[in-house]
């Protein structure tokens, strides 16, 4: 059963609840002469207690849709302008959106307090058609809020949700099968002979975070690899390169790193190159998205290969199904194949890895990030 949205509230409403005309609310909230400084007072009061927002330019003149579909990322700022993953998504989108003439309204946001509060806004204001949303979390609040309001949203990377009491689902999600690929990437590693093998992951809030770090507990158990662990960070190359000198400083450092992005593995493999460790005779690497950056470094980051802008077309398209009519759902992304490089190859032989080279003393402990403690499976 469709849930019914929520009702934004009018003009009309303001003027019942204040008990004024629809003129004087309208003199009032655009600060016009006509009503008196009491008045005035009083309705912009009432229209503050019932959320109103004035429509966007551009609607209020045509009294059209705004052709507009919204985007938010509740990311640190930092990490967005080096991470390939997302210029290529929001190229896939803008791409598809162009064919339909839709535009694409981008903000990012310190968190998602302050992203639940744009799409409140946004909705208010009639600003967009529809909504993107990216990097979905455990207890995620935005299905709900967003399904509430009545607002179109498609969740990128989301699992496929789970029936509720015979309710439509709130949104479409478009799934990757991030376990599917983290036991491709350990069934590599494990090919090549690596037993101690350490993830260091990205912010732990996210549903695709954990959705990894449950899968590499699951294939080491299943392999029998009682030294597997995952550290996670905030996906900059300064907690990347934090964490992988806290895990090679280890007494049996891991002989093979999986990195949650391709910045967080360039980060380690500056380490490793500045520790005088050879990749990957000593130590194999691989991230997690294949980008330019994975390679252009040497030797070149093996990496899980995938059309990151079809992803983002696929997105798009699954919002613009929901534009047109179309009931909310889920599409599951193929699983995509691992393309080996120079960064991994056979796990070295006793007493010639890691533990067995010299002068390799402790660093100091990072100042830890904002992603908390690492997590260990």
């Amino acid at each position: 059963m469709p849930r019914t949205p929520a009702r934004r509230p009018t003009m009309k409403d303001i003027a019942l609840r204040a008990g004024v005309s629809e003129s004087a609310v309208s003199f009032a909230l655009n600060d016009r002469p006509g009503v008196s400084p009491v008045t005035r007072d009083r309705i912009r009061r009432v229209a503050e207690q019932l959320g109103w927002q004035p429509r966007a330019a551009a609607r209020a003149l045509s009294g059209e849709g705004s052709a507009t579909v919204g985007l938010v990322l509740a990311r640190p700022a930092r990490t967005l302008g080096i991470e390939s993953f997302f210029l290529q998504l929001v190229s896939g989108i803008q791409e598809e959106l162009a064919e339909r003439k839709l535009g694409l309204l981008f903000q990012v946001v310190e968190g998602l307090d302050a992203e639940c509060a744009t799409y409140r806004r946004w909705w208010a204001e009639h600003r967009v058609d529809g909504v993107l949303v990216v990097d979905p979390r455990q207890d995620d609040p935005r299905p709900d809020l967003l399904g509430g309001l009545g607002l179109p949203a498609v969740m990128i990377g989301a699992a496929a949700p789970e029936p509720a009491d015979g309710e439509s689902p709130a949104v479409s999600t478009l799934g990757a099968d991030d376990a599917g690929i983290m036991a491709a990437i350990v069934g590599h590693l494990h090919a090549l002979g690596h037993r101690r093998i350490t993830h260091i992951a990205g912010l732990p809030e996210f549903a695709h975070t954990q959705r990894r770090i449950a899968s590499l507990r699951t294939e080491a158990a299943r392999l029998g690899l009682t030294e597997a662990a995952s550290v996670t960070t905030d996906y900059s190359d300064s907690e990347g390169a934090a964490a992988t000198r806290r895990v090679l400083d280890q007494p049996q450092p891991p002989t093979a790193l999986i990195y949650d992005n391709d910045v967080l593995a360039v980060a380690g493999l500056a380490v490793a190159a500045e520790r005088g460790i050879r990749v990957p005779d000593q130590l194999s690497l691989v991230a997690w998205d294949d980008s330019v950056l994975c390679r252009s470094v040497h030797p070149a980051l093996t990496a899980p290969v995938r059309d990151t802008a079809a992803f983002g077309r696929h997105a798009a398209q699954a919002l613009t199904a929901l534009l047109d009519g179309a009931p909310a759902g889920h599409t599951q992304e193929p699983l995509p194949g691992i393309q080996p490089r120079g960064s991994t190859g056979p796990a070295p032989a006793p007493g010639t890895g890691l533990g067995a080279r010299a002068g390799a003393g402790p660093v100091p402990e990072p100042k830890e990030g904002p992603s908390g403690p690492p997590q260990s499976s």
